[in-house]
């Protein structure tokens, strides 16, 4: 009996220094980027050795997938297929761009830090690729139901580009005064 009980404990031990990495890579990279994180800081924040790490993720992009898979898990994104049963697309396009918007706001400085970095950074360019552009072109398929013309397709674009909510934002706008500008802009067109 006392062998299983060791097990179980060594098991979750396992699992807790494998948690204590990911937090610390989620926090390094949510505060410095993905890009200017070497596994170095992680193992220190997480206070582990380099090989206590490589066991855990023997490379970069194992640890920048459990990182970005942590965060989205625990910072979920809206659900755009939630959109679709909204007949008006005003509605659906004000709903989802709220949504949006909130996301936005709660994960904003892993976005800035990602969007920064994916720039320069081959793995993290291909990351953000995996996690966030699935994101936005499902909302944007959902968002651009009955939108026929082609600049109130490239105004819904401007919409969903999170630098340019971060730009709105920045002449402090509020959510609902962000969301009322473009819905207007789409429409216009």
């Amino acid at each position: 009996m006392a062998r299983k009980y060791e097990l179980k404990r060594r098991a979750e031990r396992q699992e807790e220094t494998r948690r204590r990495i990911v937090d610390a890579a989620v926090e390094l990279h949510r505060t410095k980027g993905p890009a200017r994180t070497s596994l170095s800081d992680v193992a220190r924040l997480a206070e582990v050795q380099r090989h206590t790490l490589y066991r855990y993720f023997p490379d970069e992009r194992s640890l920048l997938l459990a990182c970005s898979g942590h965060f989205t898990d625990t910072n979920p994104r809206p659900d755009p297929s939630a959109w679709r049963e909204i007949v008006d697309p005003e509605a659906r396009l004000r709903r989802g761009l709220d949504e949006l918007y909130g996301y936005y706001e709660r994960a904003g400085d892993m976005l800035t830090a990602v969007l920064r970095d994916a720039e320069v950074h081959e793995l993290t360019r291909e990351v953000n690729e995996l996690r966030a552009g699935t994101l936005i072109r499902a909302t944007r398929d959902v968002l651009a139901e009955g939108l026929a013309a082609p600049r109130a397709l490239a105004a819904l674009d401007l919409a969903l580009d999170f630098q340019a909510w971060r730009r709105l934002t920045a002449s402090c706008l509020s959510r609902a005064d962000i969301v009322e500008t473009m819905v207007r802009a789409i429409a216009a067109q």
